[in-house]
């Protein structure tokens, strides 16, 4: 300890985890302007990053994908754009619901990937399933413009709304065509 290859070494070491923070930054920067370029509307879960980070088997996984700086990347670039930005509770079963029929599943473990409706007889990716779910709530929040969720309760931490970070963005009568014309 205290020797100059060690102090060289830790140097070296710095150097890489450094080029790896910056690389990861870059890849969460490019993907959240690109999905901001590319739709006017953003949908995401709020999930509870601190809390699924406890799981001693996930929490490496999670770490590293970033899913926290990602999510707030994409809230301040949709503001900034003007784009609709949108956070569905994280107690709502986008994957304990079939896309198609919106019919309760059966209890599955984390290592189902795909699994077969009993409702509609199709085969479901899990990922993709749950994905549809949330873009159909988040446009159904949005087109309400009351931010209630689909399962009829609100439990967000701070006992408020799922919001837009942009009250605007949510379509008025007041703009429209057809107000202007009747002038």
């Amino acid at each position: 300890k205290g020797s100059n290859s060690r102090q060289k070494a830790r140097r070296l070491v710095a150097r890489v985890h450094n080029k790896i923070a910056n690389s990861r930054a870059d890849f969460l920067h490019k993907l959240s302007r690109k999905i901001v370029n590319e739709n006017q509307v953003i949908v995401v879960e709020n999930l509870a990053v601190k809390n699924m980070v406890r799981n001693h088997s996930l929490a490496k996984a999670i770490s590293d994908v970033g899913w926290g700086m990602f999510s707030t990347l994409l809230k301040y670039k949709a503001e900034a754009e003007g784009k609709v930005y949108l956070e569905v509770d994280r107690f709502f079963p986008s994957t304990h619901l079939c896309s198609e029929t919106l019919l309760p599943l059966p209890k599955m473990g984390l290592d189902v990937r795909s699994f077969e409706c009993p409702h509609c007889g199709q085969i479901h990716d899990r990922d993709i399933n749950a994905a549809i779910n949330l873009k159909n709530e988040g446009l159904r929040i949005w087109a309400s413009g009351t931010g209630a969720s689909a399962s009829g309760r609100n439990v967000s931490p701070k006992g408020g709304r799922i919001r837009s970070t942009l009250s605007e963005a949510i379509p008025s009568e007041a703009g429209s065509h057809s107000s202007i014309a009747s002038r």
